[in-house]
């Protein structure tokens, strides 16, 4: 049996519930779907925390998957999607109480100017809703690339496409973003 019939049988067995299979499915993807996280979200414990969930909520919904496609691309589009919320929420609860500490601290220690560092926080809150303006596939190769850091090449991995369509994407999706911050202000 090669490695499709034994996911197959996996999945067929997963599917009427038997969580020993789905284990092993997990086990399958797991370092996959941890980098896949880790290149979204660049910290360790979210993406393993999000890649366990989304394995989690995958199991919950496995009886809506399409048995004749591969198991993987479904998931990720969990994945993504978690960790995309994940980033929403934890960008918005970074503009908190620390935030003002690190204002505060700034202030005492350089003297740095109190609009410039208000303008700053605005920008940054200007550009994610810009971001989450854009199409959830402009949305996710901007986050790799600006906010992750990933290489173009980790990017066309993960999504599973060359690395010159990455690089057209990136620029084309960075222009709409560019578009939308114009329209707001």
């Amino acid at each position: 049996m090669n490695t499709n019939e034994a996911e197959y049988s996996l999945l067929i067995k997963a599917r009427n519930g038997n969580k020993e299979a789905y284990g092993e499915i997990v086990k399958i993807y797991m370092r996959r779907a941890y980098f896949s996280a880790l290149t979204l979200l660049g910290s360790h414990d979210d993406a393993l925390d999000i890649s366990q969930e989304a394995f989690i909520r995958a199991y919950r919904a496995i009886k809506k998957f399409d048995i004749n496609k591969k198991f993987f691309t479904w998931y990720y589009q969990i994945l993504k999607n978690l960790c995309l919320n994940h980033l929403r929420d934890k960008f918005r609860h970074s503009i908190n109480f620390s935030n003002i500490y690190e204002l505060l601290e700034n202030i005492k220690d350089n003297g740095q100017d109190v609009e410039i560092m208000v303008e700053r926080n605005e920008t940054k809150k200007i550009v994610w809703e810009a971001l989450w303006k854009l199409p959830p596939e402009d949305r996710e190769i901007i986050t790799a690339k600006d906010i992750v850091n990933a290489s173009y090449e980790e990017i066309a991995e993960l999504l599973q496409i060359p690395t010159g369509t990455v690089m057209s994407r990136l620029y084309n999706a960075r222009k709409k973003l560019r578009k939308i911050i114009e329209e707001m202000r």
